[in-house]
């Protein structure tokens, strides 16, 4: 549920921002399309979503200019705007954050610099050579804390724990799925 549209004081960015990327899900679809996932059944095979609350959060983030859909190959797939991308170094600061804090074990997901394969900071600069990466230049991995849960047997989940450039397009062959 949307947090209501009237507020005391409607000037506030960050409720504005709620609105948008607030509702349970809608965050882990965006994280996903950072890591690939651009088809509905796709998304939904990952994160376990209901497929009306899919169709839901998909809707929202393309009516907001974050997703776009695309149907020109024949099949439906969603992809990040620059307005979506620009939600990087928030998802990236909630990812740091529960790994810091939920993480007993380590990072789940590292982030190395795809150039030159060294890890990043929570700022997303390159512990080698200082630069502050790009997601399309950021190489995601599994971390000292991922454990399989057997989830992976699925094409999607399989994929996803191969180290790979964020924004990169899942390519194992999927059926075709629309939404």
């Amino acid at each position: 549920m949307s947090l209501p549209s009237t507020y005391a004081d409607r000037n506030c960015s960050l409720a504005r921002a709620l609105e948008i990327v607030g509702e349970r899900w809608t965050l882990l679809i965006v994280r996903d399309a950072f890591y690939g996932v651009r088809r509905f059944g796709d998304f939904a095979t990952q994160l376990g979503i209901p497929r009306a609350v899919l169709t839901a959060r998909l809707k929202l983030l393309v009516r907001e200019g974050v997703l776009t859909r695309d149907d020109s190959a024949g099949t439906v797939e969603y992809v990040l705007t620059d307005k979506g991308v620009a939600l990087w170094p928030i998802v990236r600061s909630l990812i740091n954050w529960g790994d810091d804090f939920y993480s007993p074990a380590g990072v789940k997901r590292a982030l190395r610099h795809d150039a030159d394969g060294a890890l990043l900071d929570h700022e997303g600069r390159c512990e080698q050579c200082g630069e502050l990466v790009a997601p399309g230049d950021t190489r995601i991995e599994p971390g000292p804390g991922y454990k399989p849960t057997g989830a992976e047997l699925d094409p999607v989940s399989a994929e996803l724990n191969l180290p790979r450039r964020l924004l990169q397009p899942l390519s194992a062959p999927r059926g075709a799925t629309t939404s």
